[in-house]
């Protein structure tokens, strides 16, 4: 059957909404700039010509007055400059957290739709003992990954709350290094093109880790290579000693990370804005939740980065070298 001509074609449905929200707040961002314009800019700068005018007259009123006038404009001056700057702040997170949103729920009914899609085929099969094993592998791993987005997502809000609570303990680097590399095996499985190697160098120290949360942050690292890498992928996971500082490294292939985004690609909501990392799937949190949790652990995460040369992304743990009268860190921290 034809499409009737009285109806026009409707456009794709994520191009005719996605942008609407966007706008509606840079709309909403230019009104409150034109009203600052109107109603401050304006009359201070006339209210500066006369105080500067006033300065010249010679009197020493006028002199006075035109000194305060000039002072005052420069406070107001002063102030609407933090106003745009904190407005343009507030617009651009906004629109960071419709995108997040608009993320999550897209990743939230993708798993649904999955699940619900092997269930009715399951309801089908009845008796088709094959496909139901089939069936049921497929659940397990929706299921799985459901899950995993879900603990994402209330693992940062604790964070974000600063409630979420991290047990430092002292760890073998290797032991983190070979849980993290398990964790990442069924990833690996999925994509039999990965190069993939593991570099530990030999008589590391011991670090002061959680090492449930610091699995997590390098498993994060490792499928953030994996999904922005190149084609084949190669991923590399190293550990090194960096002076009083162990080093773990997560190398990949992929395109790179222009250094202009190197300052922002941690913050929270924000994602790149390229259409290949629109494309790839996540709530782009990953790399929020890895500076969290190596602030946590009071190190630092470092990126290094070009267009067209790949990515490394170095997590700098202090090294828990035993001494006489030290004071090793807390046995619990809290992430914030």
């Amino acid at each position: 059957m034809g499409r009737s001509s009285s109806s026009p074609p409707r456009a794709p449905e994520g191009r005719s909404r996605s942008p609407a929200p966007r706008n509606r707040q840079r709309i909403g961002y230019r009104r409150i700039v034109q009203l600052l314009v109107y109603l401050v800019v304006v009359p201070t700068v006339l209210i500066l010509l006369l105080g500067i005018v006033l300065m010249f007259l010679g009197n020493d009123f006028n002199l006075l007055f035109g000194v305060l006038t000039v002072s005052f404009v420069l406070v107001v001056v002063t102030g609407v400059t933090l106003v745009l700057v904190f407005l343009r702040r507030e617009a651009s997170l906004s629109v960071l957290q419709a995108d997040f949103v608009s993320k999550v729920s897209h990743e939230l009914r993708t798993p649904l739709t999955s699940i619900r899609l092997f269930a009715e085929t399951m309801e089908r099969a009845r008796g088709d003992s094959t496909t139901q094993d089939k069936c049921l592998e497929a659940l397990g791993r929706e299921t799985e990954r459901l899950t995993q987005l879900i603990e994402r997502l209330l693992d940062w809000g604790r964070m974000e709350a600063g409630r979420k609570q991290f047990d430092l303990h002292r760890e073998l680097v290797g032991t983190v290094i070979d849980e993290a590399a398990d964790a990442f095996a069924p990833l690996r499985e999925r994509h039999p093109e990965l190069d993939f190697a593991v570099e530990l160098e030999a008589s590391l120290p011991m670090v002061y880790a959680d090492r449930g949360a610091m699995v997590d942050a390098i498993g994060n690292l490792l499928s953030n290579a994996l999904k922005y890498g190149g084609s084949p992928p190669v991923i590399r996971l190293r550990a090194m000693r960096e002076g009083d500082r162990v080093a773990i490294e997560v190398t990949d292939n992929g395109g790179g990370i222009a250094h202009g985004e190197h300052r922002r690609i941690f913050d929270k909501f924000y994602r790149i804005d390229d259409r290949l990392s629109r494309e790839r799937e996540g709530s782009g949190l990953g790399l929020a939740i890895v500076k969290h949790i190596v602030r946590a652990h009071r190190g630092r995460i470092q990126l290094d980065s070009a267009k067209g040369k790949g990515s490394t992304f170095r997590i700098l743990l202090p090294a828990a070298i035993a001494r006489t009268g030290a004071a090793g860190p807390p046995p619990r921290a809290t992430g914030a």
